[in-house]
């Protein structure tokens, strides 16, 4: 399993109109193939910013699945026009501690 992380900072007043958005965009992620989970968090010091985290089986099911997808060109179409500046998006992977 890996996870992504994007941090994400909305166009000033834009926030509301981001949040109803990202739950129709949810639908469409929560139906990809190798899709486990995912959350929208929103900070509680900075107005606008947001912490996506998002599980998938493999960094391939993100990264070419999605990515490639139909779907992601709706997401897309959904998000992208909200980001400033555009975020980076970054995947991670599980460290076993003993």
């Amino acid at each position: 399993m890996i996870l992504e992380a994007v941090m994400i900072h909305v166009k000033p007043g834009q926030e509301e109109n981001y949040e109803d958005d990202f739950r129709k965009a949810s639908q469409i992620i929560s139906t990809m193939q190798g899709y486990i989970n995912h959350e929208l968090q929103r900070c509680m010091e900075v107005k606008g910013k947001y912490l996506l985290l998002v599980r998938w089986e493999t960094l391939e099911s993100h990264t070419v699945d999605f990515r490639g997808s139909t779907e992601y060109q709706v997401w897309r179409k959904l998000l992208h026009p909200y980001y400033e500046p555009f975020p980076i998006v970054e995947h991670f992977e599980h460290v076993q501690i003993p």
